[in-house]
């Protein structure tokens, strides 16, 4: 028997598009953002891949990913599970700021480092900081000492395999066709898991936005095979132009 698992990177947010560092600021899908999640459920659609259950993370532009998917693919009785544990990497202090302007204020190479390392994190915030989560009333009901003031990918990795044991893990093993809609690097986490990725290569992997990457598993939750759907060609370009961003 295998289990099938789709992840989905959310479509172009507003701060993509004017390059500033968004981790886990609350901003929407641009216009382009939109028709890539549309685009998304049509090709989920196309391959008669319709979840039985779907986890995303809590900020709008993976929430409204999934709602523009599951419309465009007429799907709207999918349960859906949301947590802050699938939210995109904490880039700290860095939030906010323009990618290129911190480069040329840091030096490139230090925001690189901060970027791709594994598990050096930028710089983190202030406990009184109006950035920090633990001050948002979206994470009212969450410990305030489980909350990040700045991640590494490491950190990304640990906050996430909990919560893919405890509550992903039991679905896919029921067999149920499972979505996970998210970011950049807390689905870069969970591929370094499922595809027992080295740290170093890791940090180089680029996920497109709007694109989902199916994977079939077998009874132990070990890849069999995975694949972007659609076009093979068009999802490499998507994904070189991630890597070509600032951030």
């Amino acid at each position: 028997m295998s289990h099938e698992l789709i992840l989905l990177r959310h479509g172009q947010s507003v701060w993509n598009l004017e390059n500033l560092f968004t981790g886990w600021t609350d901003v929407g899908l641009t216009e382009e953002g939109e028709v890539e999640a549309r685009m998304a459920g049509q090709l989920m659609a196309a391959e008669g891949l319709k979840p039985d259950v779907m986890f995303t993370s809590m900020l709008k532009r993976a929430t409204e990913t999934a709602d523009l998917a599951l419309e465009e693919a007429g799907w709207d009785d999918i349960p859906t599970k949301r947590s802050w544990r699938l939210n995109e990497r904490h880039y700290g202090d860095l939030q906010g700021l323009n990618k290129k302007e911190t480069a040329d204020k840091h030096g490139a190479e230090q925001v690189l480092l901060w970027r791709r390392s594994y598990d050096i994190p930028p710089p983190a915030l202030e406990a009184d900081d109006e950035r920090h989560p633990a001050l948002d009333p979206l994470y009212g009901d969450i410990d305030p000492d489980d909350l990040p003031s700045a991640e590494a990918l490491s950190n990304v990795v640990e906050r996430i395999l909990p919560y893919w044991f405890e509550e992903i893990v039991p679905e896919l093993t029921a067999g149920k066709t499972v979505l996970i809609v998210a970011h950049g690097n807390s689905l870069r986490a969970l591929v370094k898991h499922l595809d027992d990725v080295s740290e170093e290569d890791i940090v180089g992997l680029n996920i497109p936005t709007g694109i989902p990457l199916v994977y079939e598993l077998d009874d132990d939750l070990v890849p069999i095979e995975s694949h972007y759907l659609g076009d093979q060609a068009a999802a490499e370009a998507a994904a070189e132009a991630v890597e070509k961003q600032a951030g």
